[in-house]
C-alpha cells in the first residue's frame, strides 16, 4: 500500500508544479502588458497636449503673419522627444486679405463675420523610432483669428 501512496503524492506534486508555473507565466505576461499600456497612455496624453499647443501656435503664427502677401498653408513641427506635428490650414471667405490664398475652401461666404475663418487640421503622431504601434491624433479646429 505504501507504494501506491508515494506514486499518488508524486503525481499531485507534479500537478501543483505545473499549476504554479502556469500561474507565474500568466502573472509575468499581465505585468508586461501593464507596462506597455501605461506607456501607451502616457504617449497618447502627451500627443493630445501637443495637438492643443501646436493649434494655438498656428493661430499665433496666422495672427502675426501678413496674409495679403501669402497665406500660411501648412506648418510642420518636430516635437521632442518622440512626436511630430503636421498642420494644414484652410481659409474660408473672401476679402480680408485672403483673396490670393491657395488653400481657400469657399470664397462665397456672404456674411462679413464669417470672412477670414480658418480650419486647422492638426495631426500629431509618434516618430517611427518609438517602439510599439504608431500613434496618431487628429484634431480639427474652426477658428476666427
Amino acid at each position: 500500500m505504501k507504494r501506491g501512496r508515494r506514486g499518488f503524492s508524486l503525481i499531485i506534486a507534479l500537478i501543483i508544479l505545473v499549476l504554479m508555473a502556469t500561474i507565474l507565466t500568466m502573472a509575468l505576461s499581465l505585468s508586461t502588458q501593464t507596462v506597455k499600456q501605461t506607456s501607451d497612455i502616457y504617449l497618447k496624453g502627451q500627443a493630445e497636449i501637443y495637438a492643443r499647443s501646436v493649434t494655438e501656435y498656428a493661430l499665433l503664427a496666422i495672427s502675426g503673419h501678413d496674409n495679403r502677401q501669402n497665406c500660411i498653408k501648412s506648418i510642420n513641427i518636430d516635437l521632442p522627444p518622440n512626436h511630430e506635428a503636421n498642420l494644414t490650414i484652410w481659409y474660408l471667405g473672401k476679402g480680408g486679405g485672403i483673396d490670393n490664398c491657395a488653400n481657400t475652401l469657399a470664397d462665397d461666404v456672404e456674411t462679413p463675420e464669417s470672412n477670414f475663418t480658418i480650419i486647422i487640421d492638426t495631426i500629431v503622431s509618434t516618430k517611427s523610432s518609438v517602439g510599439g504601434e504608431a500613434l496618431r491624433i487628429h484634431r480639427r479646429t474652426v477658428q476666427k483669428p
